[in-house]
């Protein structure tokens, strides 16, 4: 099979939450949650084996609820978070909540991938992140490469800050940011900064993007109208510390420095519909993945604001030494930014892609009619960049 073939794989349900199991850098694994109304809701544990080119399956219930969210640990593989609804009281109820996977749950065989669907394990509660005063939680986001004990829920206008204990078995609320103003403000997704030693988080809510310092609970900026419509997700760039990027149902994906909020550094309109997923690459940030309602995938090179925007990593001292420096003639003009390419395995609104914590050349994205797309950066342009 050819090297950049697509995969793909049907999960029989539909499905919006996915994401890569972070702490997990050997093999090429994501977690999809499913939302059915009909049956116990699921886990599926995606094992790409990259040799054969063949996915393997693993399932656990989820038997609390529909999944509109989930996150992994960064710290212990089994460990995940879910937004997930429940009626109570014939109300629609989003609740979070944090869950270990049965620690023999891939001990199923691989040979016949029917076995796990038909007596699968269900996950175990370690603790709920909700309590009577906040509810509706939108997403959870983890400490990014922390030890796995420090999590932001952003449920309504509450940003909570959690410390999770005794084996993430009890939750803490140790802080709190409140959105003000007038009408039912709420927040509808989040993204916690890497950089600034994990003090910083971005939050989007209708139009607008604030920054939090997470030791005072403050907001230390605020983006009014980043986009024409609602902001669907925020990504942060992994190299550069004040780069984010936003998209959202105005059909933009734009690129802020958050020192100087008044203009975008960067706007792409490649889609025609929402766009509901922003990924840089977390090794080579010039790769942005974008999924939208018009059911494409879009893979950017954005070499110009990226970290390496001459083709290799710029620093002061390679600036200084001019004279030695063999790279000068085609480091002068700052390479193109371009779309590499436009992926058309989906037929219905892709909610969501994600790059592989343990390949950086590949990536999954799902769709809400259960379909599971792992593809990888074309040869071409990988080695463009490493050589």
């Amino acid at each position: 099979m050819e090297d950049d073939a697509p995969v793909i794989y049907g999960l029989e349900f539909q499905a919006r939450a996915l994401t890569a199991q972070t702490a997990e850098t050997d093999s090429i694994r994501f977690l999809v949650g499913t939302q059915s109304l009909k049956f116990d809701n699921q886990i599926h544990i995606i094992d790409f084996d990259d040799e054969n080119n063949i996915i393997n399956k693993n399932v656990l219930l989820h038997q609390a609820g529909e999944i509109w969210h989930i996150a992994a640990s960064p710290a212990d593989k089994a460990v995940l978070s879910t937004c997930y609804n429940k009626t109570s009281d014939s109300r629609v109820v989003s609740c979070a909540a944090v869950w270990r996977m049965p620690s023999d749950w891939d001990s199923g065989n691989h040979e016949s991938p029917d076995d796990s669907s038909h007596n699968p394990q269900t996950l175990e509660l370690l603790c709920h992140l909700d309590d009577s005063a906040h509810r509706n939680s939108a997403c959870v986001l983890w400490e990014p490469m922390g030890d796995g004990k420090r999590v932001i829920s952003l449920a309504d206008n509450h940003a909570l800050l959690w410390d999770l204990q005794e084996s993430s078995t009890q939750a803490m609320v140790s802080s709190t940011a409140t959105l003000e103003g007038k009408g039912q403000l709420k927040f509808t997704s989040g993204k916690w900064s890497p950089h600034h030693n994990c003090s910083q988080l971005a939050t989007a809510n209708d139009t607008t993007i604030r920054g939090w310092d997470l030791r005072t609970m403050s907001q230390i900026y605020c983006i009014e109208n980043a986009h024409g419509q609602l902001v669907r997700d925020l990504d942060f760039n992994p190299n550069r510390q004040y780069y984010l990027a936003s998209c959202g149902d105005d059909c933009k994906v734009k690129f802020w420095d958050v020192r100087n909020v008044q203009e975008p550094v960067k706007t792409l309109e490649e889609h025609s519909h929402w766009v509901w997923s922003v990924r840089y690459n977390h090794s080579h940030d010039q790769l942005v993945l974008t999924a939208s309602s018009d059911s494409r995938l879009i893979l950017s090179n954005m070499v110009s604001i990226s970290s390496e925007p001459f083709g290799h990593l710029v620093d002061d001292e390679e600036l200084s030494e001019g004279e030695d420096n063999h790279q000068e003639d085609k480091s002068k003009e700052p390479l193109k930014d371009s779309v590499v390419s436009t992926y058309e395995e989906h037929e219905d609104s892709v909610y969501a892609a994600e790059w592989s914590s343990a390949d950086p050349w590949l990536f999954a994205s799902l769709s809400y009619d259960g379909r599971l797309v792992i593809n990888r950066v074309p040869r071409a342009l990988k080695y463009r960049i490493l050589l």
